[in-house]
C-alpha cells in the first residue's frame, strides 16, 4: 500500500501489474513495426544479384585495370557548381606524352554511395580533342563520380573518385 501527497492511499494490484505489463509491451512493439517499416521501406536493394557473377566481373576488372595502368593515361576531371542546383563537369584526358586522346568517347556516372535509385548519368559532349563536358543537377552531399573513357564502344578507361557537393 503506497500514500500519496493528498494522504490517498492504493495499493499496487495484480491487475495494474498487469496493464502496466502489457502497456510496456505495447510501447516497445508499436516502435519496433514503426522501425521495421522505416528500415524496409527505405531499403535501395541488393547490392549483388550473384556472388558467382560478381566474382567473374572482378577478375575481368582486374585485367581491365592492368591494361588500363600499361596506358599512363592522365586523366583529369573537374567538378564545379554552375548555380545553386546545376553542376557542370569537365573531363581532360592526355596520353603518357601529355598528348590529348583523339577518337573517345566520354561517359559519366555520379553514383550515391548508400541509394542506387539516386545515380544519374551525366549526357557528355565533346569540346576538342581529349576534352568533355557535361552538366547535371544533383543533391548536395557524397557522391563517386565514375568516368568511363571508350573507343568504338569498349573501355578503355575507368576511374571512381569520391566528391563531396556543396
Amino acid at each position: 500500500m503506497v500514500t500519496n501527497d493528498n494522504g490517498r492511499r492504493w495499493e499496487v494490484t495484480g491487475r495494474m501489474v498487469l496493464i502496466c505489463l502489457v502497456a510496456f509491451f505495447a510501447v516497445v512493439g508499436a516502435v519496433n513495426a514503426i522501425m521495421m517499416t522505416a528500415a524496409i521501406s527505405t531499403f535501395a536493394g541488393l547490392e549483388s544479384e550473384s556472388a558467382y557473377q560478381s566474382g567473374l566481373a572482378f577478375e575481368q576488372e582486374i585485367t581491365a585495370a592492368e591494361k588500363q595502368q600499361a596506358l599512363h593515361w592522365r586523366v583529369e576531371a573537374r567538378l564545379e557548381r554552375a548555380d545553386r542546383n546545376v553542376t557542370r563537369i569537365e573531363i581532360a584526358a592526355r596520353d603518357a606524352n601529355g598528348k590529348a586522346l583523339a577518337g573517345l568517347s566520354a561517359a559519366v556516372t555520379l553514383v550515391h554511395p548508400t541509394d542506387r535509385r539516386l545515380d544519374r548519368s551525366v549526357a557528355m559532349t565533346a569540346e576538342a580533342e581529349g576534352r568533355f563536358s557535361g552538366t547535371t543537377e544533383p543533391a548536395a552531399g557524397q557522391w563517386d563520380v565514375v568516368i568511363e573513357l571508350l573507343r568504338d564502344g569498349a573501355r578503355q578507361f575507368r576511374s571512381r573518385n569520391r566528391v563531396v557537393l556543396h
